[in-house]
């Protein structure tokens, strides 16, 4: 489980939607995605529910709007990344 919570915070890293991540002093920004994120990946949601979700909390959590962030293709990668982590069990 901690090895797919480090696989998700590193794509979260790279994805870095409003610019903070910094290998040295900043790589937990996104931690407060990871268990929801985790949940509903776990749990089969799609890429729309994913997109959603994303949209969601950068708007409510981060204060941001979404547009321009790349929810879209960041739900797809997600979900392929799960898709690839169940075939390895």
């Amino acid at each position: 489980m901690y090895e797919r919570a480090d696989e998700l915070r590193r794509l979260l890293n790279e994805w870095d939607f409003i610019g903070v991540f910094d290998p040295e002093t900043n790589v937990d920004e996104y931690d407060c995605m990871l268990s929801p994120l985790l949940t509903r990946l776990a749990g089969g949601a799609d890429s729309n529910e994913i997109r959603e979700y994303l949209d969601e909390e950068i708007r409510g959590h981060f204060g941001v709007s979404p547009e321009g962030a790349g929810t879209g293709p960041m739900a797809e990668r997600l979900v392929a990344w799960r898709e690839v982590g169940d075939g390895e069990h």
